[in-house]
Protein backbone atom coordinates (compact mmCIF):
# COMPACT_ATOMS: atom_id res chain seq x y z
CA UNK A 1 0.00 0.00 0.00
CA UNK A 2 1.18 3.63 -0.86
CA UNK A 3 -0.20 6.71 1.15
CA UNK A 4 0.26 9.82 -0.98
CA UNK A 5 0.13 12.93 1.04
CA UNK A 6 -1.87 15.55 -0.11
CA UNK A 7 -1.64 19.67 0.62
CA UNK A 8 -4.37 19.63 2.90
CA UNK A 9 -2.91 17.87 6.08
CA UNK A 10 -4.31 14.41 7.16
CA UNK A 11 -6.19 14.07 3.37
CA UNK A 12 -4.44 11.56 1.81
CA UNK A 13 -4.72 8.98 -1.42
CA UNK A 14 -4.23 5.52 -0.74
CA UNK A 15 -2.87 2.74 -3.60
CA UNK A 16 -3.67 -0.89 -2.66
CA UNK A 17 -0.97 -3.20 -3.62
CA UNK A 18 -3.19 -5.39 -6.47
CA UNK A 19 -2.30 -9.24 -6.76
CA UNK A 20 -3.43 -10.50 -10.21
CA UNK A 21 -3.37 -13.17 -12.07
CA UNK A 22 -5.35 -14.92 -14.73
CA UNK A 23 -8.54 -15.44 -12.79
CA UNK A 24 -8.78 -11.35 -12.24
CA UNK A 25 -7.14 -9.53 -9.30
CA UNK A 26 -7.25 -9.09 -4.98
CA UNK A 27 -6.79 -6.15 -2.83
CA UNK A 28 -7.44 -5.25 0.83
CA UNK A 29 -9.31 -2.19 0.98
CA UNK A 30 -9.01 -1.75 4.26
CA UNK A 31 -6.84 -3.36 6.82
CA UNK A 32 -6.96 -1.80 10.54
CA UNK A 33 -3.02 -2.63 11.68
CA UNK A 34 -1.60 -1.01 8.50
CA UNK A 35 -4.06 2.05 8.04
CA UNK A 36 -3.61 3.04 11.49
CA UNK A 37 0.87 2.58 10.84
CA UNK A 38 0.20 5.01 8.29
CA UNK A 39 -1.42 7.29 10.20
CA UNK A 40 -5.02 6.60 9.61
CA UNK A 41 -5.82 5.39 13.25
CA UNK A 42 -9.63 5.51 13.03
CA UNK A 43 -12.67 3.86 13.69
CA UNK A 44 -15.18 3.64 11.11
CA UNK A 45 -18.80 2.84 12.20
CA UNK A 46 -20.59 2.86 9.41
CA UNK A 47 -20.51 1.86 5.28
CA UNK A 48 -22.26 4.00 2.60
CA UNK A 49 -22.87 3.32 -0.94
CA UNK A 50 -24.27 5.12 -4.23
CA UNK A 51 -24.75 5.17 -7.61
CA UNK A 52 -24.90 8.30 -9.78
CA UNK A 53 -24.97 8.94 -13.29
CA UNK A 54 -22.77 10.92 -16.01
CA UNK A 55 -22.58 14.51 -14.35
CA UNK A 56 -23.99 14.20 -11.27
CA UNK A 57 -22.52 16.29 -8.05
CA UNK A 58 -22.80 15.17 -4.72
CA UNK A 59 -21.87 17.58 -2.08
CA UNK A 60 -19.97 19.41 -0.54
CA UNK A 61 -21.25 17.82 2.46
CA UNK A 62 -19.78 18.02 5.99
CA UNK A 63 -20.87 16.77 9.78
CA UNK A 64 -20.57 18.81 12.84
CA UNK A 65 -20.19 18.02 16.41
CA UNK A 66 -18.29 15.71 16.28
CA UNK A 67 -17.83 15.41 12.58
CA UNK A 68 -17.45 12.86 10.55
CA UNK A 69 -14.35 11.47 8.41
CA UNK A 70 -14.70 9.49 5.29
CA UNK A 71 -12.12 6.93 3.24
CA UNK A 72 -13.82 6.51 -0.27
CA UNK A 73 -13.51 4.24 -3.08
CA UNK A 74 -15.32 3.51 -6.25
CA UNK A 75 -16.40 -0.46 -6.52
CA UNK A 76 -17.38 0.81 -10.84
CA UNK A 77 -17.00 3.38 -12.99
CA UNK A 78 -14.75 6.82 -12.05
CA UNK A 79 -15.52 10.20 -10.23
CA UNK A 80 -13.52 13.15 -9.36
CA UNK A 81 -13.92 13.40 -5.68
CA UNK A 82 -13.02 16.83 -3.72
CA UNK A 83 -12.01 17.33 -0.11
CA UNK A 84 -12.57 21.33 1.40
CA UNK A 85 -10.36 22.39 4.26
CA UNK A 86 -12.90 24.35 6.86
CA UNK A 87 -11.36 23.98 9.60
CA UNK A 88 -11.35 28.20 10.64
CA UNK A 89 -7.80 27.84 12.05
CA UNK A 90 -5.92 26.02 9.48
CA UNK A 91 -3.22 27.41 6.96
CA UNK A 92 -5.18 26.07 4.42
CA UNK A 93 -8.44 26.83 5.56
CA UNK A 94 -11.01 27.46 2.22
CA UNK A 95 -8.60 25.04 0.02
CA UNK A 96 -9.11 21.68 -1.82
CA UNK A 97 -7.94 19.08 -3.43
CA UNK A 98 -9.27 16.41 -5.38
CA UNK A 99 -8.32 13.67 -6.81
CA UNK A 100 -9.11 10.92 -9.98
CA UNK A 101 -10.99 7.68 -8.33
CA UNK A 102 -12.29 4.41 -10.71
CA UNK A 103 -13.15 0.90 -10.04
CA UNK A 104 -9.34 0.15 -12.76
CA UNK A 105 -6.82 2.71 -10.59
CA UNK A 106 -8.24 1.00 -7.08
CA UNK A 107 -7.25 4.37 -5.55
CA UNK A 108 -8.89 5.80 -2.12
CA UNK A 109 -9.68 8.99 -0.13
CA UNK A 110 -9.17 9.41 3.03
CA UNK A 111 -11.35 12.61 4.43
CA UNK A 112 -10.75 12.90 8.03
CA UNK A 113 -12.82 15.25 10.20
CA UNK A 114 -12.84 19.17 9.45
CA UNK A 115 -13.23 18.75 5.77
CA UNK A 116 -16.03 19.01 3.33
CA UNK A 117 -16.38 16.19 1.21
CA UNK A 118 -17.96 15.92 -2.94
CA UNK A 119 -17.56 13.88 -5.58
CA UNK A 120 -18.76 14.13 -9.53
CA UNK A 121 -19.24 11.57 -11.68
CA UNK A 122 -17.23 11.13 -15.04
CA UNK A 123 -17.94 7.85 -16.83
CA UNK A 124 -21.50 6.95 -17.73
CA UNK A 125 -22.27 5.53 -14.05
CA UNK A 126 -20.32 5.09 -10.97
CA UNK A 127 -20.89 3.50 -7.32
CA UNK A 128 -19.14 4.63 -4.83
CA UNK A 129 -18.26 3.23 -1.36
CA UNK A 130 -17.43 4.90 1.85
CA UNK A 131 -16.32 3.83 5.36
CA UNK A 132 -17.99 6.46 8.33
CA UNK A 133 -15.81 7.33 11.06
CA UNK A 134 -19.29 8.29 12.84
CA UNK A 135 -22.74 7.93 12.16
CA UNK A 136 -24.80 9.57 10.20
CA UNK A 137 -26.91 12.70 11.83
CA UNK A 138 -29.40 14.35 9.65
CA UNK A 139 -29.33 17.18 12.59
CA UNK A 140 -25.42 17.57 12.18
CA UNK A 141 -25.15 17.80 8.28
CA UNK A 142 -24.24 21.15 6.70
CA UNK A 143 -22.97 21.90 3.09
CA UNK A 144 -21.53 24.65 0.63
CA UNK A 145 -22.83 24.83 -2.56
CA UNK A 146 -20.70 22.81 -5.36
CA UNK A 147 -19.28 25.62 -7.61
CA UNK A 148 -18.66 28.52 -4.71
CA UNK A 149 -16.55 31.21 -6.30
CA UNK A 150 -14.16 31.60 -2.95
CA UNK A 151 -13.60 27.77 -3.22
CA UNK A 152 -12.94 27.68 -7.12
CA UNK A 153 -13.00 23.59 -7.55
CA UNK A 154 -12.37 22.64 -11.25
CA UNK A 155 -14.51 20.45 -11.61
CA UNK A 156 -14.80 18.45 -14.96
CA UNK A 157 -18.29 19.19 -15.66
CA UNK A 158 -20.17 21.91 -16.81
CA UNK A 159 -24.00 21.34 -16.34
CA UNK A 160 -24.11 19.11 -13.24
CA UNK A 161 -26.80 16.92 -11.97
CA UNK A 162 -27.53 18.50 -8.69
CA UNK A 163 -30.20 17.09 -5.79
CA UNK A 164 -32.64 19.92 -4.98
CA UNK A 165 -31.29 20.24 -1.79
CA UNK A 166 -27.72 20.41 -2.93
CA UNK A 167 -28.89 23.29 -5.59
CA UNK A 168 -29.83 25.36 -2.30
CA UNK A 169 -27.03 24.90 -0.07
CA UNK A 170 -25.08 28.30 1.22
CA UNK A 171 -21.91 29.75 -0.18
CA UNK A 172 -18.68 29.24 1.42
CA UNK A 173 -18.44 32.37 3.13
CA UNK A 174 -21.96 31.54 4.55
CA UNK A 175 -21.56 28.52 6.36
CA UNK A 176 -22.33 28.90 10.49
CA UNK A 177 -19.32 28.61 12.77
CA UNK A 178 -21.57 26.06 14.82
CA UNK A 179 -18.45 23.73 15.36
CA UNK A 180 -15.53 22.24 16.78
CA UNK A 181 -13.37 19.55 14.98
CA UNK A 182 -11.20 18.18 17.95
CA UNK A 183 -9.60 21.64 18.79
CA UNK A 184 -9.69 23.19 15.70
CA UNK A 185 -12.54 25.72 16.89
CA UNK A 186 -15.44 27.45 15.39
CA UNK A 187 -14.36 31.43 16.33
CA UNK A 188 -16.33 34.59 15.83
Amino acid sequence: MKIEQTKLSGVVIIEPTVYTDQRGYFFECYHFKKFAAAGIDVQFVQDNQSKSARNTVRGLHYQINPGQGKLIRVVSGEIFDVAVDIRWDSPTFSQWVGVRLSADNKKQFFIPVGFAHGFCVVSDVAEVHYKCTDYYSPSDERGIIWNDPQVAIEWPVEQPILSARDQQLPAFNQIERDFDFGGVQAGV
